[in-house]
């Protein structure tokens, strides 16, 4: 059941530790994977509708996405193609920007003393390029990425591997996901979760098990989240709570 209005504090202790994911969370990359991926697809011969693309958003590794739509591809083939969708997103990634207020979320979750973490099915070398371009990298003692897990989310081995190389307990750790297998990875790895997402995707965050979701990070604080103020300036709560 989703209430509009609650009190936070009885819902969501302070957390020792947050593991964000990037994509969508960090960094507001996912019109520029779009293009990058309708472009790619169109190089191979596919033509692909706005629905269809939105499996490359739901927390998939490249290979897995490769073969969604390609086929059985080679070990070879998967590489080579992945190289090639690359390409074409690293021309669009100029145009990458954070995603707002999380420049300033991370250095206040910093300076209150939490540990950081993130979890990403992107790649190592893509993860990390843009956590250096964006000087973040130094916050997070934990970064797991595509190559670290065999399986992409909603299988939760990217956030149990986050969660076990921040050594927090489980009931002290507080996710922010953008993608409803995202979600569910976080939640069936044993950790709490609030969803990042837009008014109209935030109840599809809820249902798979977000306990509240925020637009984006503006004058976010570790303080504003128990009290659940409305955020954002729309007139509407954008911070809502998930009770079971």
């Amino acid at each position: 059941m989703i209430h509009s209005s609650f009190h936070a504090e009885h819902l969501l202790p302070d957390p020792d530790a947050v593991i964000f994911d990037m994509d969508g969370v960090i960094i507001d990359s996912h019109p520029a994977h779009r293009r990058a991926w309708r472009l790619f697809l169109e190089t191979m011969g596919k033509d692909v509708s706005e629905r269809d693309l939105a499996f490359i958003l739901d927390g998939h590794k490249r290979n897995e996405i490769l073969r969604h739509f390609l086929g059985k591809l080679s070990d070879a083939e998967v590489v080579r193609y992945g190289e090639l969708k690359d390409d074409f997103f690293q021309r669009a990634f100029l145009e990458v920007k954070p995603v707002s207020g999380i420049l300033q979320f991370l250095q206040h979750l910093r300076l209150k003393g939490k540990v950081l973490g993130l979890a990403t099915s992107a790649s190592a070398g893509r993860t990390f390029s843009t956590l250096d371009r964006m000087g973040i990298r130094q916050h997070f003692r934990a970064i797991v990425t595509a190559g670290d897990v065999t399986q992409g989310k909603p299988d939760p081995a990217v956030y149990r591997l986050a969660h076990q190389r921040l050594h927090i307990d489980s009931g002290n750790v507080l996710v922010f996901e953008d993608a409803v297998a995202g979600i569910h990875a976080a939640r069936h790895a044993g950790l709490r979760c609030a969803g990042v997402a837009s008014p109209p995707l935030a109840e599809g965050l809820l249902s798979a098990g977000a306990e509240f979701v925020v637009e984006n990070f503006t004058g976010l604080s570790l303080s504003r989240l128990k009290t659940a103020p409305p955020l954002g300036g729309s007139g509407e709560e954008s911070l809502k709570p998930y009770i079971d």
